[in-house]
């Protein structure tokens, strides 16, 4: 890529200084400049920060009232779906900074391109003849403003489809047609055939969005009483075009980090090869967005942003490795961001001291399984890449290896899939994931229920608190000690009525979620305090009851009464008993080899994932479930008790694969039925489990299928529910039960055959209505021409009538519309050979007369097909095509 020929005039620019010349000139347009937000936000729906215009969402929205008319930001943002191309490309980043100028219901598209171009070639110094724009491909308004107002000759104004260029912000809501300013590095290459996704060519620089619609859940759009701006420039776009380097990491933004990376690695990254040069940008880019990520309240962990921070710094330390760095890295160069950003980003230098300790120890403790690790996966991926080159598929590792890395080595996936791809090997996602998926669901579930800035505060506890001692095997009620409470993470000594809390006991009845088994809820007690517990979690071997104080003051050091939840245990302990014979069944009766690749058990439903390559019949799941409700009726005891490891195994007990066991484990045996080990709590008869029902079977990943349950209470709830269903579809139908099936085929049959007549009728009425067209051709030069609008016909109906047309009239050109829906028109052109021969292409003409309906489309020369959604234009498109083809038929 040749450099900006601007370079010159505006290398002494830094992008401290872009960015503050953007806030500055929005500020003299009247716009208020707001601190960037938090990298966490506020929207629940979101786990980072991944836009500039996130902040403003609830006002976009509706729901909520903008406290000004017009504001300016620089906004941190950070996405991690395109981590693979970081540093590959010239311009993917996990971290960036985007800034926006935003209007909400103040100032519109007339202002915001005219601003737009005043910042552009006034402000930042772009030669006019560098930049080309894009409009929404009906926004004629938009291509107005740049051509008349602007002065931008149309040959640098692109018209582009709805997929790039109309914003929406969900399914329903605000939405608006974009406008996107580009810069061409290539000018010498001429303006004939522009195609603006070029990115070698050209680099998006500003995005303005013109918020002018709400879209209904129909897709129909509506005007917005209020029009908004939402615009985004990238700084590190921008900088890369100002600062004349190759690409975004070059800038002074990002290459102070990797050249102290390089040094570090006595590399000097201008001489270095492709793959050194990947390395280095990773480290730059991944560094810059931990440093943030920490500063803002992010601490690692494997759960939502706490992974996402995790995962970045085992990639930083990974590449750190490749490049031959073997000693602690990560806070060095994370001294050099913090020095980059601390000017407009105080909190990194107000954080620094809690940056480097989080780093450091979360390098130390990657290492000490990454060399284990890494010789591991070497071992297992030699034999493939000795196969490498005598298979002609790619090879892959299996799932199942990479899992035992990951859970035993807290090797990640992701680290796996990157050094087996730079051996041309893959990996079985799928399987890895069917090996995951207990562990999978009860990290979703935490993520769901827990705020986890509770992390950091547990383990802070962890080292002060004797682990806690679980006694609800046998015990459902005890008096036990509070011996740490915590509030939105931080340790507390009381915690007042309306306050959620988390609450650590000295010995406790509640079972901690594992082994797919949810957490007991229930509540703890004291003479004038009562909390609600709703969910326990074990972390660090220390038991946390979540939940909300109702009454009082809980404190630490207080004598609690905890009770469980008895209806609840006694429904959870009827699933998981009922997970152990469905095991069991389906090793007897479909495959002895079929094994546990997860599970969950609540108290509603058990949910049971096992490895088979294929979907069980509806003749097998019954016999399932017929085997299981035998066993439950022939009152089969359960027996539970600790052993040593390899005794259990010699007894034939099943352990769940990956799952890691100590010495000493504990085993339920249903004599003669099941024996496996297992932590879980269970009935003591099989008889208490009363009923036994099969929901569903599904697949959930190649060669993994998934069977859903319900059993006990759950199965009478269920069956509450369907007699319902049935009493009111005997009501309608005024039928017995057994009769309502037979009602159902009956109406399915009327309904049938009132469709083929329907269908019928309406092939007869679209004949009549085509054989009337042909007293409309036109006779033209030897040939005839037919242009007519028909009503009430669909598009496979506009393609048979146009080809009975076509073939009466031997030779012709025939133009056929119809209108489907009131906002939607479709056009077709076909044409016979010899009059495609002298020049006419449908194709060409259909698109042609798409867009004059507000549509696109196109096809063969003689066959083609379009749509539009402005069906009052549809007079004018005919009238069109009727001069068309004349003249082409006359010339």
């Amino acid at each position: 890529m040749t450099s900006s020929p601007s370079a010159s005039a505006t290398t002494a620019l830094t992008g401290d200084q872009i960015r503050q010349k953007f806030l500055d000139f929005y500020a003299a347009k009247g716009h208020t400049i707001l601190p960037s937000a938090s990298l966490i936000p506020e929207d629940p729906t979101v786990l980072l920060t991944i836009a500039g215009m996130l902040p403003f969402k609830p006002i976009f929205l509706g729901q909520e009232a903008p406290k000004v008319p017009r504001a300016t930001t620089a906004q941190k943002c950070l996405r991690t779906n395109d981590i693979e191309n970081v540093g590959r490309t010239a311009r993917h980043h996990t971290f960036f900074e985007m800034l926006g100028n935003f209007s909400f219901g103040d100032y519109f598209k007339a202002e915001a391109i005219a601003w737009a171009w005043e910042l552009m070639t006034k402000v930042y110094g772009l030669p006019p003849d560098r930049l080309l724009v894009s409009v929404f491909e009906n926004d004629d308004e938009a291509y107005e403003i740049w051509h008349r107002q602007v002065g931008l000759p149309k040959e640098r104004i692109q018209r582009m489809g709805e997929e790039s260029n109309f914003w929406t912000a969900g399914p329903t809501g605000p939405c608006g047609p974009c406008s996107e300013i580009y810069y061409d590095f290539h000018p010498e290459e001429g303006l004939d055939t522009v195609d603006l996704e070029d990115d070698r060519r050209f680099i998006e620089l500003y995005n303005l969005v013109f918020m002018e619609w709400n879209q209904d859940d129909q897709g129909r759009r509506t005007p917005l009483k209020a029009k908004n701006i939402d615009t985004g420039m990238g700084l590190e776009r921008m900088a890369q075009v100002l600062q004349g380097v190759p690409n975004n990491y070059e800038t002074d933004l990002i290459f102070p980090i990797i050249e102290a990376a390089a040094q570090r690695a006595g590399i000097q990254y201008r001489k270095a090869n492709a793959s050194t040069k990947t390395s280095l940008k990773v480290i730059g880019d991944h560094t810059r967005a931990v440093v943030h990520l920490i500063a803002d309240g992010v601490t690692a962990s494997n759960v939502g942003r706490g992974y996402v921070l995790r995962r970045l710094i085992r990639r930083i330390v990974r590449h750190s490795r490749l490049l031959g760095m073997n000693e602690l890295v990560t806070p060095a160069l994370a001294q050099v961001a913090i020095d980059l950003a601390a000017n407009v980003y105080p909190n990194v230098r107000e954080r620094q001291a809690v940056i480097l300790s989080e780093l450091q120890r979360e390098e130390e403790q990657f290492l000490k399984t990454l060399d284990r690790g890494e010789k591991l996966l070497a071992e297992m991926l030699a034999p493939l890449k000795t196969a490498k080159g005598k298979k002609r598929s790619k090879p892959q590792l299996a799932g199942r290896d990479a899992f035992v890395l990951f859970d035993t080595y807290g090797f990640p996936l992701e680290l796996t899939q990157e050094i087996a791809a730079e051996q041309g090997i893959g990996v079985d996602v799928a399987e890895f994931e069917a090996c995951m998926a207990e562990q999978r669901q009860r990290s979703q579930a935490a993520h769901e229920t827990i705020d986890i800035t509770v992390q950091e505060g547990i383990d802070s506890l962890a080292d002060q608190l004797h682990p806690t001692q679980f006694r609800g095997y046998d015990e459902f009620s005890l008096t036990t000690t509070v011996t740490a409470i915590l509030v939105a993470g931080h340790p507390v000594t009381t915690a007042t009525a309306g306050t959620e809390v988390q609450v650590i006991l000295e010995e406790t009845p509640f079972y901690a979620e594992s082994g797919g088994q949810i957490g007991d809820r229930g509540y703890l007690a004291t003479s004038d305090a009562l909390v609600q517990i709703h969910d326990v979690q074990k972390q660090k071997e220390l038991f946390v009851h979540y939940g909300k104080v109702e009454r009082g003051s809980l404190s630490v050091g207080d004598r609690v009464s905890a009770q469980i939840d008895l209806s609840c245990r006694r429904r959870v302990q009827a699933h998981h008993t009922a997970t152990h014979l469905l095991q069991a069944a389906l090793k007897r009766l479909i495959d002895e080899n079929i094994s546990q690749a997860g599970s969950l058990v609540a108290f509603d439903r058990l949910r049971f994932d096992f490895n088979c390559p294929r979907a069980l019949t509806r003749e097998e799941l019954q016999q399932i479930e017929d085997q299981i409700n035998t066993w439950i009726s022939e009152s089969h005891p359960t027996h539970t008790s600790i052993m040593a490891l390899n005794e259990a195994k010699a007894k034939g007990a099943i352990a769940m694969f990956g799952e890691k066991y100590g010495e000493q484990v504990r085993v339920l045996d249903i004599p003669g039925v099941s024996m496996e080990l297992c932590g879980g709590t269970h009935v003591h008869n099989t008889a208490e489990i009363g009923l036994f029902k099969i929901i569903s079977e599904s697949g959930v990943a190649a060669g993994i299928r998934r069977i859903e349950a319900i059993a006990g209470p759950a199965v009478r709830d269920y069956l509450q529910q369907r007699d319902s269903i049935v009493r009111e579809l005997c009501d309608r139908f005024k039928a017995k039960p057994e009769e309502v099936l037979d009602r159902v085929s009956q109406l399915q049959a009327d309904l049938k055959a009132q469709q083929k007549e329907l269908e019928h009728l309406k092939a007869e009425l679209a004949l009549a209505k085509t054989q009337a067209l042909l007293e409309q051709a036109e006779a033209v030069s030897n040939t005839h021409l037919l242009i007519a609008s028909l009503a009430g016909v669909d598009p496979q109906g506009l393609k048979t009538a146009a080809e009975w047309l076509l073939n009466k009239l031997g030779s012709g050109a025939v133009v056929l519309a119809t209108q489907p829906a009131a906002d939607k028109v479709n056009l077709l052109v076909a044409a016979s050979q010899d009059v495609v021969q002298r020049g006419v292409h449908a194709g060409q003409l259909v698109a042609e007369l798409a867009q004059v309906c507000g549509g696109r489309g196109g096809g063969r020369p003689n066959f083609a097909q379009a749509g539009g959604s402005q069906p009052e234009k549809l007079p004018a498109a005919l009238e069109l095509a009727h001069s068309r083809l004349k003249g082409i038929l006359e010339s």
